[in-house]
């Protein structure tokens, strides 16, 4: 029965991310061109090992996935949900996208966007994760850069609360230095911020927070974890927690969900994070969604600023 409700979820979830809008047995049927072009770019570009550089509600800028370069100039629209690149020219829909990575007829993106990729070589796969931004990590250190101190506070986050999970984190890309709060994933990676940049270092995965809790706290982001911690609505001193750094990632982590006697989930309230919390609390019995403590904010920390805005 677990494993008959583990599969339902995985369809699901590729629902939610929208790898398709209208069946749900997407692994099993072929979809047409009609189709196809409402899935994703953006959550097809993370199932390539794919993340932005920099990004805002409208649109992502990402390294080429079709060639090497060092300033982004790959292009997403969210609202149109296309691609440009801007060094070659080419841009379009996934479908094109799929011909482009993988230099394959219409039919076979197709099959690879119905999820069988029997027909792409392991070589392939990993030719183009390879091509994934690229951040060379200086150095690491405690956090103490008064322009770092200085954004916390207009997120209204305290340093010491910070300190406890994330790091100055000392970086480089195209040749400059950078520095950011930095929260480490489970690969090592980490999801970087600063007043000016949103990015991460490869490779991207899921921050997990292990305190040998019976409790799992599942949020989206790093300001989410801080927020919560500022907040003081929910004991966290006997609770492990997982930052997702990305939904994309919420297939990933749903089989840890069976070690724990309560999972509370603090997802953001838009399209995606109501559907992912919805689905959860409607398959396991013991998953309790609390994004209506903030019902009326995007995210805690939205709630958090207004909480303490003078």
């Amino acid at each position: 029965m677990k494993n008959a409700v583990f599969i339902g979820l995985k369809i699901a979830f590729h629902q939610i991310i929208k790898i398709s809008k209208n069946s749900k047995l997407m692994k099993k049927q072929r979809i047409n061109c009609e189709r196809a072009r409402n899935i994703s770019v953006m959550e097809t570009l993370a199932r390539l090992g794919h993340f932005p550089i920099k990004e805002s509600e409208k649109e992502a800028w990402f390294l080429s996935i079709l060639r090497s370069e060092t300033q982004a100039s790959f292009k997403v629209s969210k609202e149109l949900n296309r691609w440009y690149d801007h060094a070659s020219g080419f841009g379009g829909n996934v479908i094109d996208l799929i011909l482009r990575v993988h230099n394959c007829s219409v039919k076979e993106a197709l099959k690879f966007l119905t999820n069988d990729i029997s027909y792409f070589s392991f070589q392939q796969q990993t030719i183009f994760k390879d091509l994934a931004p690229k951040i060379q990590i200086l150095k690491i250190l405690e956090i103490k850069h008064p322009a770092l101190i200085q954004y916390l506070s207009s997120r209204k986050i305290a340093l010491a609360t910070t300190r406890t999970y994330c790091k100055e984190v000392w970086y480089k890309f195209k040749d400059k230095k950078y520095f950011a709060i930095g929260l480490q994933n489970v690969k090592d990676g980490w999801e970087l911020r600063n007043t000016y940049f949103k990015n991460s270092s490869s490779p991207k995965s899921y921050t997990y927070l292990k305190n040998s809790g019976k409790k799992l706290i599942v949020l989206e982001g790093m300001f989410d974890l801080l927020s919560l911690i500022e907040l003081k609505i929910i004991d966290m001193s006997n609770c492990d927690i997982i930052i997702l750094n990305s939904t994309a990632f919420i297939e990933s982590i749903v089989g840890f969900f069976k070690d724990y006697d309560k999972v509370y989930l603090f997802l953001d309230n838009d399209a995606t994070g109501k559907k992912i919390s919805l689905l959860l609390t409607q398959n396991y019995t013991h998953v309790i969604d609390k994004s209506s403590l903030y019902k009326n904010f995007k995210d805690l920390n939205e709630w958090l600023n207004d909480e303490r805005k003078t």
